[in-house]
């Protein structure tokens, strides 16, 4: 599997780390930034091109997910979400790493490296990783209906605005 991950300036050891474990496993990784440490950079871009190469593989058929860091995880994740078709979900446990799969069907998960040992992350990760969708109805018009407000700012049947 193709595995897009990003990170910030907190969460650059980790992902150094997690790449290696994930090349060990047989996935193939693409490093989206920072290349180099850097208090002040602007993880924003890294963690947007990282959705962007999870959602660019899914449309071709190519099977992808996402990971990006920081400190908390939360500004990582918010970025992910703002490319269309990402659905970045916050992990902090085992059972957040499986749902967010299972009942979300999430392409890309965030991560708070302050938060967490690294042999966390890399248990929240390969849980993710093996977990597939369930496919069960609920799940997938609830997910239907996300991508449609992403699309068209509405949910047919369903009111939307104050």
């Amino acid at each position: 599997m193709r595995i897009h991950i990003a990170t910030d300036h907190a969460g650059l050891d980790f992902s150094r780390d997690l790449q290696e474990h994930l090349r060990g496993a047989g996935h193939e990784v693409i490093d989206h930034g920072p290349r180099e440490y850097d208090p002040l950079d602007d993880y924003p871009s890294f963690c947007i091109n990282a959705a962007i190469g999870v959602v660019t593989d899914q449309q071709s058929g190519i099977e992808a997910l996402g990971v990006v860091f920081g400190g908390s995880g939360n500004g990582e994740q918010m970025a992910a979400n703002k490319v269309r078709g990402a659905r970045a979900a916050l992990v902090w446990n085992r059972s957040t790493a499986e749902l967010a799969r299972e009942h979300n069907d999430a392409n890309v998960i965030s991560i708070g490296a302050r938060q967490h040992t690294l042999e966390e992350a890399i248990e929240f990760i390969d849980v993710f990783i093996a977990t597939p969708f369930s496919g069960e109805e609920r799940h997938s018009r609830r997910i239907g209906q996300l991508a449609e407000y992403e699309h068209t700012g509405n949910i047919a049947g369903h009111e939307i605005g104050a």
